[in-house]
């Protein structure tokens, strides 16, 4: 019998890769903390590998559930939360390694009313080189999201746990069961990449915050799935049609940044008073960004649509 009542319910697509996904089902069950009401929702997505043999051996607190096709990441998601008791849902993708302490510092953040956090993200590492490779979802000086791969400094960690963000990654994710619920889980209008960016876009919306437990570190084998990257560029279309103006107010501190660098490089070709409300700016000094900021961003989200307009006809 599962646990009454259920705490977190982890979710884990499958689609293949059998091997990854016994691994990361193990290094999840050894590093639980003792006594936490749990379950583990395991959604396969068509596998052909032996992984619904395996499936079958499974017992409490394994969930199993079998798409007749694979539907994607979003909708298999999607219907993992759907089965799920727990008041948490922790998304976690099939190819992590989970060291021990993980958990904890997610579960805190999510907790700390200062934070208002609706979602909780942490840092990953490449499993392959041990670089890593995301601290949160943050945007370009072009305005994209990308991941971020520099950790803040060490005094900076020190004083300050929890690093609000503007999206974090869905390889693992926490959040609130009737947050998911409210938002509807995943758009799966997003195929393979970009609804986890969507997801934590309507959580601010809604008045909740996304942020990155930095003291959550697990290692990740980055994109094994089959097809990961097909169709980026409709996803990121996608996007950005739907957040545009949301996206150039988070890219402001970046392409002041930006401006600045030029201006080290080139200072004859920079106007004394841009440079110095880009470098408040970028430091966080004020709240409002130089007009050409956005007026960059704007043409450079425009040239992106140009971009796609003849791409996709």
């Amino acid at each position: 019998m599962l646990p009454s009542p259920v705490q977190v319910s982890f979710i884990i697509p499958l689609f293949n890769c059998l091997a990854l996904t016994r691994a990361c089902v193990e290094s999840l069950a050894a590093t639980l903390p003792p006594g936490l009401a749990h379950e583990i929702v395991l959604v396969d997505d068509g596998s052909t590998d032996g992984t619904r043999e395996w499936l079958a051996t499974l017992r409490a607190p394994f969930r199993v559930t079998l798409n007749e096709r694979n539907l994607g990441y979003a909708l298999a998601n999607n219907r993992g939360g759907a089965l799920a008791t727990g008041n948490l849902l922790l998304l976690l993708n099939n190819d992590l390694v989970l060291p021990p302490g993980w958990l904890e510092p997610m579960l805190a953040a999510l907790a700390d009313p200062r934070m208002r956090a609706g979602i909780v993200g942490n840092v990953q590492l490449d499993a392959r080189t041990g670089a890593t490779d995301h601290a949160g979802i943050v945007l370009t000086a072009q305005g994209k999201p990308e991941h971020a791969r520099a950790l803040p400094s060490f005094a900076w960690r020190r004083s300050a746990r929890v690093r609000r963000v503007p999206a974090v990654t869905g390889a693992c994710l926490l959040i609130e069961r009737a947050l998911w619920k409210q938002l509807g889980g995943f758009d799966h209008g997003f195929v393979n990449g970009g609804e986890d960016v969507d997801l934590c876009y309507r959580a601010r919306a809604a008045g909740r915050n996304t942020v990155v437990a930095l003291d959550s570190v697990v290692r990740h084998h980055v994109s094994s799935s089959f097809g990961r990257k097909l169709r980026d560029e409709q996803n990121s279309f996608r996007l950005a049609r739907r957040w545009r103006k949301e996206f150039i107010r988070d890219a402001t501190q970046a392409w002041c940044r930006a401006y600045l660098q030029g201006a080290w490089v080139d200072p004859q070709s920079r106007e004394h008073r841009l440079a110095r409300h880009a470098l408040r700016h970028a430091a966080g000094l004020t709240v409002i960004p130089p007009p050409e900021a956005i007026t960059g961003l704007e043409a450079a989200q425009a040239r992106e649509f140009a971009r796609w307009d003849t791409l996709f006809g």
